[in-house]
């Protein structure tokens, strides 16, 4: 596997993809929507790693720059042979106290982008028999955490299927399940985390590292660490109310809308 394209890989999980797969020594395809870091983190990369890097600037949320990343994902000239979904945010309100268009541009980004994007790399990997897709789902895929844990959940039953599907022609699909993740996702969806103890939180390294040791013995879910893969067994065996009570975080609105 030699190409590579990320989306949101100019920082947190994409960029840790985007380092680890340079030091591996694969060509990389750098998608996201912020010109000016996505230059630099090329120019990085090629100088320290001596990989081809391109960058596509888009905005997936736009249909014609989803569409063009979509083409370069379909292209028979130089083949992406991994796709990896990363792209997406969260948001600090409950989905009753969020405006209806947050919402749905957060399905969009975490839902129809992978969605497209994958129907988009599956011809291709299916007819030269290689290839993998990694999808970004989330540990709150797991639990009942509003609107963003069931496009997560989605996510994770999404690759799951499709891993089956394209398990006979040597296509390889992963789910990743982070946990909280020190990244900029928490502090871009305005979340208050401060009540969290040091040990929940993990390194991006580190969830790239997991991910890519389960996709090498073509697990279909990765989660990193003990405590974490312990979390993830109690809340697919516990009963669903206790699920609730026990293991969701509360949600709580906005202080503007007491």
């Amino acid at each position: 596997m030699t190409t590579v394209l990320i989306t949101g890989a100019s920082a947190g999980i994409g960029a840790a993809f985007a380092r680890r797969f340079a030091a591996e020594g694969c060509d990389l395809i750098l998608v996201a929507r912020d010109q000016e870091r996505l230059e630099r983190a090329a120019d990085d990369l090629r100088v320290e790693f001596s990989v081809s890097v391109d960058v596509l600037v888009a905005d997936l949320l736009n249909p014609v720059d989803c569409r063009r990343v979509a083409d370069r994902v379909a292209s028979g000239d130089r083949p992406v042979d991994v796709l990896v979904n990363n792209a997406g945010f969260g948001l600090a309100a409950p989905f009753p106290y969020s405006p209806l268009e947050d919402e749905e541009r957060m399905l969009d980004l975490l839902v129809r982008v992978p969605l497209r994007l994958s129907h988009a790399a599956v011809p291709g990997m299916r007819a030269r028999e290689r290839g993998a897709i990694v999808n970004l789902s989330s540990m709150a895929g797991l639990l009942p955490t509003g609107t963003y844990g069931a496009a997560k959940a989605w996510i994770t039953a999404f690759s799951e299927s499709l891993r089956v599907d394209l398990a006979p022609y040597g296509v390889r699909v992963l789910a990743v399940c982070p946990g909280f993740t020190r990244t900029e996702f928490q502090e871009r969806a305005r979340m208050d985390v401060s009540a969290l103890p040091s040990s929940a939180w993990l390194e991006a390294d580190a969830v790239v590292t997991q991910a890519l040791r389960d996709l090498h013995h073509n697990r279909p879910v990765s989660i990193t660490g003990w405590r974490y893969k312990a979390f993830a067994l109690a809340a697919r065996h516990l009963p669903r109310t206790v699920v609730a009570k026990r293991m969701a975080r509360p949600r709580k609105p906005p202080a503007s809308t007491n």
